[in-house]
């Protein structure tokens, strides 16, 4: 083998991670004028030459012959080439050399290698960058341990490498579907060329998943930022793309996912045991220590609601009434962090949607075992208090024991008597009961309107779907107005959570608050029903927060408050009357202050997923029922808020609030304005509808 090259060497150099070989057809100093295979010539520096040269052809034969002699080499050491087993060569030698030319492991396999085999030697240890490293003019051998962490490194390389030349084509070929421009191949036609292999595929599933659950996610965002580059940036495109490529249902609720809260009712299978220990430990209670309050009891509903949680009785007194609740205790016998415990806790809360009903609890808790249905023999923690003509509360006094309601009513019932619009024969039976409830409730309601509290007029349209899948319809159906039944029942639960809060200070018990510790100005105050006002109101009011410190809550006009009243449906509640029934049975606190914020920490968490899930799935069929309804129907609404460049219309009947351009709406278009809008193009996964069309209510389309 040649060691410096001259006129007529054949010789090799990289270009591009490429070998190239070339003969050699002058020398000037140190840079050398080189003949390609391709009849292209080149100078190249004499120091990017590799370190196998020859053969020497001299005299320099003609032009076309050094072509053809070139050709014939490349093909002798691509052939060779194929002869030089590296990872052989690694084993042999990895233990005892560091470094080792290309002529030396040539002559591992041959005694007399020619020049062909020595350069095809080079090639092939060029090629394995995993066990080789090209430090001219020697290749330096990496140990075991170096060889085993670059093939995982190339092995991710070339994952990715995958992913971005597959993925990239196939996401783009999903967006089209998305937006319609295209059909997802599916069969024998455009299967093989269109779709990556299947390890692509599942790979790029993962990522889409990872993505739509978590789009801060930064474990997945290089990649992402990769394959989706020339995607647009919209909302929700990672669900966007599993919809389009079927990998997810139509209308699939994804805030429930990214939430993880778990649908159904089996998500609990897992304690099973635990469960059914519960409803063996809570019957013992029956024949216990807990004594029977012979009172009845009625509760008031929604006629769909199971897992009802409060009931109430109450007298007629000289100076007010005397009211009695009992709520449901289901934290009797509970095992505080034990594997059902923190299954309930990290859901938090019990979520009603439009197309289910997740609860908090087991639906055999939940729904029927604690639930206070009529007839039933129950647990319960009961409150005693006295409210006064004016809706001033006496100290609660809490207490434990067994209930059976008399009747579970409904809003719709009690409000038909009340009004005087007739009643079934059951709830007439508690007429007198009602009559004063109603009047208790007022008072306490002008009690609180004393103290500053906001009342605000709102109500929700019952959203009921039809069908399923593709050909799900959606419908807003008018709830049936239950002012006075409802008013009856939150009035009593703020006075319970109130009187409590007040107990529960005096006897120096942690407990979870609820709070909103802010000054509403004086015209925030008071009853509010005009559309424009309750919008305005609730853009300035700040939310409640939960805290084990008490606090004023300035919208319920209540000193403190702290949450009892939904122990079914609201670990917070189940926490706060677990924690004061272990004082009442016990004389101790069941949690200290620091166990407390611990709870809460953890809570807020939850209670912040499930939050979203609330707000935002009923929002999505709102928005699915307006695209259905389709750019023709013209809506009625009140304009609520105006500036420079957006007007805000509310819609009372459906219950949302939609924008459109200033220039769009008359100019004598003021808050309070009664207007019909029409309403364009509506995207529900980008929570986007917006008005197009905009006219005095008084003027006809």
């Amino acid at each position: 083998m040649i060691r410096y090259p001259s006129q007529g060497c054949v010789v090799e150099y990289l270009e591009g991670n490429v070998i190239h070989i070339a003969i050699v057809l002058s020398e000037t100093g140190t840079r050398l004028k080189l003949l390609l295979p391709s009849r292209r010539e080149v100078a190249l520096p004499q120091n990017r030459i590799l370190p196998w040269i020859g053969p020497l052809y001299d005299p320099l034969p003609p032009r076309e012959e050094c072509v053809r002699i070139l050709e014939r080499h490349r093909e002798e050491r691509g052939r060779a080439e194929k002869n030089f087993d590296v990872n052989e060569l690694w084993e042999m030698v990895e233990s005892e050399v560091r470094t080792a030319s290309a002529e030396w492991f040539a002559e591992l396999e041959n005694t007399d290698p020619s020049v062909d085999i020595i350069a095809a030697s080079g090639h092939a240890l060029l090629a394995c960058k995993t066990h080789f490293r090209f430090q001219p003019p020697s290749f330096q051998i990496f140990s075991a341990e170096e060889v085993k962490k670059r093939l995982a490194d190339q092995a991710v390389r070339e994952e990715r490498e995958t992913l971005y030349s597959g993925g990239k084509a196939f996401l783009q070929l999903l967006w089209d579907v998305a937006q319609g421009r295209r059909r997802f191949p599916s069969g024998e036609k455009g299967f093989p060329s269109e779709l990556p292999p299947t390890e692509v595929l599942d790979k790029l599933e993962t990522l889409l998943r990872a993505r739509m659950l978590d789009s801060n996610d930064q474990e997945s965002a290089q990649l992402w930022n990769q394959v989706a580059r020339t995607l647009p940036d919209v909302p929700n495109l990672p669900l966007q793309l599993l919809l389009a490529w079927g990998k997810v249902p139509p209308h699939y609720n994804h805030w429930l996912a990214m939430a993880g809260y778990a649908d159904g009712d089996e998500w609990w299978r897992e304690c099973e045991d635990e469960v059914l220990a519960l409803e063996k430990e809570v019957e013992k209670g029956f024949s216990g220590d807990l004594p029977f309050y012979d009172l009845p009891f009625v509760s008031i509903d929604s006629a769909t609601t199971n897992d009802i949680d409060d009931a109430l009785f109450l007298e007629k007194i000289d100076d007010g009434w005397s009211l009695t609740l009992a709520l449901s205790y289901p934290c009797l016998s509970w095992r505080f962090g034990g594997g059902l415990d923190l299954l309930v806790r990290e859901r938090g809360t019990s979520l009603y949607l439009p197309e289910e009903t997740c609860h908090m609890l087991p639906e055999c808790l939940g729904a029927n075992f604690y639930s206070l249905k009529e007839g039933c023999l129950r647990p319960s923690f009961l409150l005693h208090l006295l409210v006064s003509q004016d809706g001033n509360i006496s100290p609660v006094e809490p207490s434990l024991g067994l209930v059976r309601l008399a009747a579970n009513l409904h809003y719709d019932q009690v409000e038909a008597f009340i009004s005087g619009g007739g009643a079934d024969e059951k709830t007439a039976s508690y007429g007198a009961l009602l009559h004063e409830a109603d009047a208790m409730a007022h008072a306490l309601q002008a009690g609180r309107l004393a103290h500053g509290a906001i009342v605000l007029a709102r109500s929700e349209p019952h959203i009921r779907l039809e069908g399923e899948g593709q050909n799900t319809r959606v419908f807003l159906d008018e709830e049936p107005p239950a002012k006075e039944a409802q008013c009856i029942v939150s009035e009593c639960m703020i006075a319970a959570s109130a009187g409590i809060a007040f107990w529960a200070q005096a006897h120096g018990l942690p407990l979870l608050f609820r709070t909103q510790d802010v000054h509403f100005p004086k015209e925030c105050q008071g009853v509010h029903t005009a559309p424009e006002e309750v919008a305005q109101i609730v853009r300035s009011l700040l939310p409640s927060i939960l805290e084990t410190t008490p606090a004023p809550h300035a919208a319920l006009g209540v000193q403190s408050y702290a949450p009892v009243t939904s122990p079914l449906r609201r670990y917070a509640d189940f926490l706060n009357v677990a924690q004061i029934a272990s004082f009442v049975r016990k004389g101790v606190a069941l949690f200290s202050v620091e166990d407390m914020e611990q709870h809460l920490s953890l809570l807020s968490r939850a209670l912040e997923r499930a939050g979203r899930v609330q707000r935002n799935r009923p929002r999505y069929w709102k928005l699915v029922y307006f695209r259905q309804q389709g750019e023709t129907v013209w809506w009625s609404g009140t304009v609520t808020d105006i500036n420079e460049h957006v007007v805000t219309v509310s819609l009372p009947r459906e219950a949302i609030s939609v924008r459109g351009k200033r220039a769009l709406f008359d100019d004598r278009t003021l808050p309070g304005s009664s207007v019909r809008i029409r309403i364009g193009k509506v995207l529900p996964l980008w929570n986007e509808l917006q008005i197009v069309e905009a006219m005095p209510l008084d003027s006809s389309s």
